[in-house]
């Protein structure tokens, strides 16, 4: 008997049955209360082809203002703003995009003990990954970015693949492009 191999099936898109129907989504990262620069995070995921992934999913994490995560692990002795949740989950629409409220996030402790620039941690799930891909968001032209030993480790050219970028034409919002493939590939981590 010859064994032939067949191919693999792809994953989803699932993600309407449950994280981002109306219990599962989650848009508001901070609320009003929270301390901080209020912010806009408008994602867009894009194919290979520059075209809008219309049924990706992202899960947002980040710090609160003082850079506290709201999570058990974090060894930080600071009091955690009970307005910032430090989470959010958000499917694409036919455009590919999807945005979050929130805050912008203080400086967290890096390797050594270096501040990190502000940034916030993405996980985008979408059909064809067989895994989600883990990216950040940071502030384009924020000075502490300079400074990041994270993004000190990514070649300069690809750096802007990380930048949110501020939309001149309404205060707050920042614009996120994530390109799965293509010469505007996004920098993507291994975690």
């Amino acid at each position: 008997m010859r064994m032939i191999p067949t191919p693999s099936q792809t994953v989803g898109p699932f993600f309407a049955f449950g994280l981002t129907d109306d219990k599962g989504r989650v848009r508001c990262i901070a609320g009003l209360g929270a301390k901080g620069e209020r912010v806009l995070l408008v994602c867009r995921v894009l194919d290979g082809d520059d075209a809008p992934v219309p049924d990706a999913m992202i899960e947002v994490w980040q710090a609160d203002a003082d850079g506290k995560y709201n999570h058990p692990d974090d060894p930080q002795h600071k009091t955690t703003d009970p307005a910032c949740t430090g989470f959010g989950r958000m499917g694409t629409g036919e455009d590919g995009l999807c945005e979050f409220e929130t805050i912008k996030p203080g400086r967290v402790q890096g390797p050594g003990s270096i501040l990190q620039a502000p940034h916030l941690n993405l996980a985008l799930f979408a059909r064809g990954l067989l895994q989600q891909f883990y990216t950040r968001a940071y502030f384009a032209n924020d000075p502490a970015n300079k400074e990041d030993p994270v993004l000190a480790l990514i070649p300069e050219e690809r750096r802007k693949t990380l930048m949110a970028q501020l939309d001149d034409r309404r205060e707050g919002r920042w614009k996120f492009e994530i390109h799965l493939q293509g010469e505007h590939e996004t920098v993507f981590f291994d975690v």
